[in-house]
């Protein structure tokens, strides 16, 4: 009936990434994506998706960034300095650092992960479910109840 969770990891995804960001590329300033995008360098600044594209953030292993993402899908192997706002799926690989507010639709942790700040579910309303500027809301409120 139970198994042991710390050999089980998350399934592997079958995302498509149309830009990759190669572990000796540094890049400071913010990123607007219309694709999907891996990370395994280092990004300095926010990374930003428009709502209408369910653009997905894959930070790898080397990966670090500081600043906030905003996107549809991120997932998580390296490490963030910064917010998540996640409509629909964060996932938290396995070694990961996280330092900062995370607002999702549905979320995964691995064992192993470490995280440091609110985790708040986005509610749960179609209209809310896709809009992140309602992420960003919840996660302001919930910072001004905890002050």
């Amino acid at each position: 009936m139970f198994e042991k969770l710390r050999d089980k990891s998350l399934s592997p995804s079958q995302e498509r990434f149309d830009t990759i960001i190669g572990r000796t590329t540094q890049i400071y300033g913010r990123l607007v994506l219309l694709d999907s995008v891996r990370i395994d360098g280092k990004v300095v600044g926010n990374i930003e998706t428009t709502k209408d594209n369910k653009v997905t953030v894959a930070i790898g292993k080397t990966g670090e960034v500081s600043g906030d993402i905003t996107a549809h899908r991120v997932m998580v192997a390296g490490k963030v300095e910064g917010n998540i706002y996640a409509a629909e799926r964060v996932e938290f690989h396995k070694d990961s650092v996280v330092q900062g507010d995370i607002s999702y639709g549905s979320i995964a942790v691995e064992h192993g992960a470490r995280l440091l700040g609110l985790v708040i579910q986005n509610p749960i309303s179609s209209a809310a479910a896709n809009s992140n500027v309602d992420a960003k809301n919840v996660i302001r409120k919930a910072q001004e109840s905890s002050s």
